[in-house]
């Protein structure tokens, strides 16, 4: 009976072992097939609180950027070796700190939601850390770059052949619509944040600078015929005029990177006439702009690559083009060569295919915007708005 309990006892335990593993297994492969920007945003709130979130956020304060940023594209939520871990210390004082495809907006988020399930002081003085660095970063006319500090001629050069654009006032991806509300979330108390008992004064800056931000906003908006039209993806620090990025990425009214300003300037509480009116402009300026009759579809070829084509049709839904010509204000198209096509087909198979030329992202702020008349305008704007218009 002592035998068949004992075999029964490491049936029992290797049954519970091999379970804790698969479970084990199960998690990390989870952990993987998931994006970073999901586990660091989307993820339960009680899973913030665990050892598995602890070890990410230890990834995290490591790869911050002495002067409180973070690069872009960093799986943060896998594992670092012994070797990455170096890496990432001996970089800290280095450049590439960025708002690009969400970074330092994103981790800041997820050193929140950690704080507040743990209390850990380091995951919140590293998060003031990155707000400050937020504010170093903005320009004295309310924009932010891409990267601060800013990229040398030699980095960006070696990367797409172009002059550098890393330091324009950057709309593109919604660098800076992120970073604005961002700011907006912290000085308006949202109880993401609350946890974290930020003292007045941060509160303070980061009001101010949303308010600057929207200066920038309204001061780099396209004028035509002195009337306020929508924006281009990136704005030259300086002169604010639009400016050119990567070598297909042409100075131009953006189709897409615009929405993302519209619906940061349709949220605002009480808009003055002066965000009224840009607001007003930029939705008129997208109803005279769309696309109709056409769809993009993607065909295989005889060589059997995947092929990006516009096709005809009456029923397709509305679409808009990502650039516009600053001259003719008509759609183009680019390879990297930087020469201007008046078709999707006139370019070359990779950018044809690896670039979204449409979007119908305008569509989203011209339902808010019907929705925004009603709620945000008092009698009297209302009546300025038809008459203008």
């Amino acid at each position: 009976m002592k035998i068949e309990k004992l075999i029964s006892t490491i049936v029992l335990t290797l049954t519970i072992s091999l379970a804790f593993a698969q479970d084990i297994n199960e998690k990390h492969s989870t952990k993987i097939n998931k994006k970073w920007s999901h586990v660091a945003t989307k993820m339960p709130t009680e899973w913030y609180g665990s050892k598995e979130a602890k070890l990410i956020a230890e990834n995290v304060l490591l790869a911050q950027k002495e002067i409180g940023g973070w690069e872009k594209n960093t799986a943060y939520h896998l594992e670092f070796s012994e070797s990455e871990k170096a890496k990432y210390l001996l970089k800290k004082k280095e450049k590439g700190g960025t708002f690009d495809n969400g970074a330092t907006i994103t981790e800041l988020k997820f050193l929140a939601k950690v704080y507040s399930n743990s209390k850990d002081e380091r995951y919140k003085e590293a998060f003031i850390k990155g707000v400050n660095y937020i504010f170093k970063a903005q320009y004295k006319n309310g924009g932010w770059p891409q990267f601060f500090p800013v990229k040398d001629a030699a980095d960006e050069i070696a990367l797409d052949n172009t002059e550098p654009y890393s330091m324009h006032i950057t709309y593109n991806d919604d660098a800076m619509v992120n970073t604005m509300q961002f700011l907006k979330n912290i000085f308006t108390s949202n109880k993401e944040f609350n946890t974290l008992k930020l003292d007045d004064n941060i509160k303070l800056k980061a009001k101010n600078a949303f308010n600057m931000g929207i200066e920038c906003i309204l001061n780099t908006q396209i004028i035509v015929d002195n009337q306020p039209t929508i924006w281009c993806a990136q704005h030259n620090e300086n002169t604010l005029a639009p400016a050119n990025a990567r070598s297909y990425e042409l100075a131009s009214f953006s189709g897409s990177e615009s929405v993302g300003i519209l619906l940061l300037l349709m949220d605002i509480e009480k808009p003055s006439k002066k965000i009224i009116a840009s607001i007003n402009g930029a939705i008129k300026w997208f109803e005279t702009h769309k696309i109709e009759g056409i769809k993009i579809e993607t065909e295989t070829q005889v060589d059997g690559k995947r092929n990006r084509i516009v096709v005809k049709d009456e029923n397709a839904p509305i679409l808009w083009a990502r650039f516009y010509d600053l001259e003719t204000e008509k759609p183009y198209f680019c390879d990297r060569d930087g020469i201007k096509k008046n078709s999707l087909a006139e370019i070359g198979h990779n950018r044809r295919n690896g670039y979204s030329w449409y979007t119908n992202r305008p569509e989203e702020a011209l339902k808010k915007h019907k929705e925004w008349l009603w709620k945000r305008i008092c009698y009297s704007d209302l009546l300025d708005y038809f008459i203008v218009n």
